[in-house]
């Protein structure tokens, strides 16, 4: 059973498959997939554009501690000079307040470095991304440069492809030696209708042959019965005109030598 349905799951993909690819227009197809590829390059856009603000943010909060920790540096350095001060003097409270003022400028120049640091860290490291986030966005627009002149290209090839079939649908559709073509069929019929008439030529010349046959068996029939009648005729003539036989008398006869 199981083999069963996953032949019958593997028809009903293939023939999905087989009606997607049909209905597939290549055209539309590379539009809508430079469009995606568009949209993408917009996403990239907007996060590599995120990481360079980010790391501009980072840059100036870097800079600003930096400045920081030199200012709370100088003061440090102020408070303590002017500590000695007071206690070359003698003035040991005076200068110990001096002293506690150096300190809090020193813990925060400390804070400050510290935060530098680790701004300088994060700068590095960002601008390290930043920097690979470009180079892949670049890459992404040639990318999709590319894909439009390719695009352009079998764009061009499908419509020439198309043509070229549509032309071979065309040229098998009127083949005259195709039998089963309308061309075929009317050369066809065109011939039988020559045939008929020819046929029918050759049926009424025989028919007229004919006739002719039997009137000149009519005229030979004519001439000689005519011939016969005139040879009748002739001869009768001739028996009347001939003389008849002279009749010996009875007396002639006995008055022959050698009675």
């Amino acid at each position: 059973m199981t083999d069963i349905l996953g032949r019958v799951g593997n028809i009903l993909r293939a023939n999905i498959n087989a009606m997607v690819d049909s209905a597939e227009d290549p055209e539309r197809m590379l539009d809508q997939l430079i469009r995606d590829f568009t949209n993408n390059i917009h996403e990239a856009e907007q996060a590599v554009a995120e990481t360079i603000g980010n790391l501009r943010m980072a840059e100036e909060d870097n800079q600003k501690a930096h400045a920081e920790a030199d200012e709370w540096g100088a003061k440090a350095r102020a408070a303590a000079g002017k500590a000695s001060q007071l206690e070359a003097a003698g003035n040991a409270a005076e200068a110990a307040r001096f002293n506690d003022l150096a300190k809090t400028a020193l813990r925060e120049q400390i804070n400050f470095e510290k935060q530098y640091q680790a701004l300088d860290v994060t700068v590095v490291q960002q601008t390290k991304l930043t920097d690979e986030l470009k180079d892949g966005l670049n890459k992404m627009r040639d990318k999709r440069e590319e894909l439009v002149h390719k695009r352009d290209e079998l764009v061009a090839r499908s419509r020439m492809a198309q043509a070229e079939r549509q032309v071979q649908e065309s040229v098998q559709n009127i083949n005259v030696m195709d039998p089963t073509s309308d061309l075929a069929r009317y050369e066809e019929k065109v011939r039988r209708d020559e045939a008929m008439a020819r046929g029918m030529a050759e049926v009424s010349a025989s028919s007229t042959a004919s006739q002719f046959e039997q009137l000149q068996d009519y005229s030979d029939n004519a001439e000689v019965e005519a011939r016969l009648a005139a040879l009748k005729g002739a001869d009768e003539g001739a028996t009347r005109a001939a003389p008849a036989p002279a009749q010996e008398s009875a007396a002639d006869q006995g008055t022959q030598p050698g009675g």
